[in-house]
Parts: structure tokens; C-alpha cells; sequence
């Protein structure tokens, strides 16, 4: 699952903004009587999206999306890698028994049309192929999968895109505010601690036929854009893709780090994607490094998803403080 999330973010080749103009107007149904009102918006892909009203029959396909439906009250009908989310998005719990579609790669488009959705909310990540299929099945809304340049706005535009789809733009507002006050509160945690403008180096890691491979989250990360909203400083040296703000290393990239502090998230239900505590517990490189002899590695709390909405990033930064001011 890490692997093949890696390949969506280096396979993503988006670059739109995203723009959530959107228009509603009066909607008729068969006996001419006065309906929801008719929403129109334009979705990442630059398509106009129209539904009858707002969407309430809603399927996800990738666990950004399921997130910001769940967080705005809206439980999906059908979810990609329904396991997958279970694992790996404790932080926004599914609340319902929605149909697993298949991958996030792959959504199977007959057990999407079964469910006779009013919208399916995809990502950019999602090969156009797939979208034109989907588009025979049901209305479509792609939302930008992540953008490196302003992952935090990506974010939030995401989040009120698919808002304004489901009729929910009151929550919207309200989950972006306790953000801002989660963030704000983090800051003069952090600030009272000692540690504004720490050094942080944060990165998940993955084995694959015995060999680590690990996956620095940069400045252009959503993780990274929030750790300097909290006052920290980036610590990698490596540049991130355009997309999702990631880099690759190995152990011996570590040596770079200097004396900082580093965090990760793992997962309890894959072992592979735990190497720092794992394989790497008996490697010399890694015994030697500065933050290692210091204690000052943190693993954070499972199921907080990393590539997430407002409730995720807010799930985050509890974490990171109280690991940092511990």
C-alpha cells in the first residue's frame, strides 16, 4: 500500500490549481414542483461538474476525499481500500459500513455503479482513463491531489470544493477555524517549551526485499507546511516532488541531519512501513546518528494520515507537541 501510494504521488503529473467557482440554481422535478437547487462547479480537471442538489449518495476514492467527507458529516457509500483506511486514518474514523470499490489505483467501476452514487469525489492522482470511465457512471468531482507549492491551501480549496458539492460549507468553515486555532495553540505550546524554530525532520519509511528505503517529508509536504506553521524548521536538505513535497533516501542519507530531532508515523497493522524501530534498530549508521543517541526519535500515534484533511493535521500537531514538550 506505501509503495503504491508513492508511485501515485511521483506518477501525478498536475499541475491546475484549483478553482471552486460554483453556481446554483433552481432545479424542477417531473411534476414541475420547485426542487433542491441545481450546483454547478468546475473541479480540478477544469470540467464543469452540475448536480441536482446537494450530493448525499457520495463515494470516495481516494482516503484524502473519504476523510474530508467524513469530517463534513457526510459518510460515504463506497470507499477505496475500505482495510487500508481502517489502518490508517484512526484520527477520522469511518462511521458507517461503506462498499469497498477496490484500490485507490483501481476503483472497480461496476461495484461503483452498483451503488448509484450522486457524485464520486476523486483525486488528481486518479488516471484520466479511470475519470472518463467514471464519468459514464456518475458525476465526477476531481480535487487537486496535493500541491507542494501551498500544501495547506490545497488543503482547505479541497475541502470547500467538496463542501460546496455536499451542501456543507457552514462545517467547512468551522473545521478550518479550529485548524487555525489547533495551529495557533501548537505554536505558543511549542514557543513556551523552548523549541520555536527546532530543527524537525520528518519521513515515514517502507522495506521492500529486505532493503530500507526512506521518504523524507519536506517543507512542501502537508506535514512539513504545518510544522513550520508551528514554528519549526525544516530540516531536510533534499527537495521534495512537486506534488506531495517527497523525497527519497536511505540510512546514509540520515547522516546529513546533523544534530535535530526526527518523528514518524508508522503502522502497528503493516510492519513494513516500521523500520525505524524495526529494522533499523541494529543498524550501526543508524545507531550513530545524533538524534538517535539522544533519544530524540519520536513515533507518533498510529492513524494519523499523513496526506489528510483538518482533522488529521489537527490529530498531528497534539501529537508532535506533546512528543517534542514531553
Amino acid at each position: 500500500m506505501r509503495r503504491l501510494l508513492m508511485a501515485a504521488a511521483v506518477a501525478t503529473a498536475a499541475v491546475l490549481t484549483l478553482t471552486a467557482c460554483g453556481t446554483t440554481e433552481p432545479a424542477a422535478d417531473d411534476k414541475g414542483k420547485k426542487s433542491a437547487e441545481r450546483i454547478t462547479l468546475t473541479d480540478a480537471s477544469g470540467a464543469k461538474v452540475t448536480l441536482d442538489g446537494p450530493a448525499k449518495k457520495v463515494v470516495g476514492t481516494e482516503w484524502n476525499a473519504v476523510e474530508s467527507l467524513i469530517s463534513l458529516g457526510v459518510d460515504p457509500i463506497g470507499v477505496a481500500d475500505v482495510k487500508g483506511y481502517t489502518m490508517w486514518d484512526t484520527a477520522v474514523p469511518l462511521r458507517n459500513d461503506p462498499k469497498d470499490i477496490g484500490t485507490r489505483g483501481e476503483p472497480s467501476m461496476d461495484t461503483i455503479a452498483s451503488l448509484s452514487p450522486d457524485l464520486v469525489v476523486a483525486t488528481t492522482d486518479l488516471p484520466p482513463a479511470a475519470v472518463k470511465q467514471l464519468r459514464r457512471v456518475a458525476p465526477v468531482l476531481e480535487v487537486r491531489a496535493a500541491d507542494a507549492s501551498d500544501p495547506i491551501g490545497q488543503m482547505t480549496d479541497n475541502l470547500d470544493l467538496i463542501a460546496r458539492a455536499t451542501g456543507t460549507t457552514q462545517r467547512a468553515g468551522t473545521l478550518k477555524k479550529q485548524f487555525e486555532t489547533k495551529a495557533a495553540q501548537g505554536k505558543k505550546a511549542l514557543a513556551a517549551a523552548g523549541l520555536d524554530g527546532e530543527k524537525l525532520a520528518f519521513a515515514d519509511g517502507y522495506i521492500t526485499s529486505n532493503q530500507v528505503s526512506i521518504r523524507p517529508y519536506t517543507k512542501g509536504s502537508l506535514i512539513g507546511a504545518v510544522n513550520e506553521k508551528l514554528g519549526l524548521k525544516d530540516a531536510w536538505t533534499v527537495k521534495g516532488d512537486k506534488d506531495y513535497g517527497l523525497a527519497t533516501t536511505d540510512v546514509e542519507g540520515l547522516t546529513r541531519l546533523g544534530d535535530v530531532r526526527f518523528a514518524y508515523i508508522g503502522s502497528d497493522g503493516d510492519a513494513n512501513s516500521t523500520p525505524f524501530n524495526g529494522a533499523l534498530a541494529k543498524d550501526s549508521v543508524w545507531k550513530s546518528l545524533p538524534f538517535v543517541k539522544k533519544g530524540e526519535v519520536h513515533r507518533l500515534p498510529d492513524g494519523i494520515w499523513m496526506f489528510g484533511g483538518p482533522q488529521s493535521m489537527g490529530a498531528y500537531i497534539d501529537a508532535i507537541v506533546k512528543a517534542l514538550t514531553k
